[in-house]
C-alpha cells in the first residue's frame, strides 16, 4: 500500500497535546477508509504538523482528517521509505 506524508501548518502554533488527541481520533476513525496513520511529529513553534499513513490514496487519508476532526493537510506527498 502507499505511504504519505502530510503536512499541516496551523497559525499561532500548536501543542503536542492537541495533535495527541487529533491523532487519537484519526486512529477511531481510519478504519472506515482502509488506511493506517503510522506516526506524526511535530514542530510547536513553527505550528506544523507532519503525518505518515499507509492509504489506498491520498484523498482516503484526507478523509480520515476530514471525518475525525476537520483539520485537513495543507500538503500531501507519496514517499519511499529509505534507510
Amino acid at each position: 500500500m502507499p505511504i504519505y506524508l502530510d503536512v499541516h501548518s496551523v497559525s499561532g502554533g500548536v501543542t503536542i497535546d492537541d495533535v495527541a488527541k487529533a491523532h487519537l481520533a484519526d486512529l477511531q476513525t481510519q478504519g472506515r477508509h482502509d488506511v493506517t496513520y503510522l506516526r506524526y511529529w511535530v514542530d510547536e513553534a513553527q505550528g506544523k504538523i507532519f503525518c505518515l499513513v499507509e492509504a489506498p490514496s491520498a484523498d482516503a487519508a484526507e478523509a480520515v482528517h476530514r471525518e475525525a476532526h476537520g483539520l485537513v493537510a495543507d500538503e500531501i506527498y507519496q514517499v519511499q521509505e529509505g534507510s
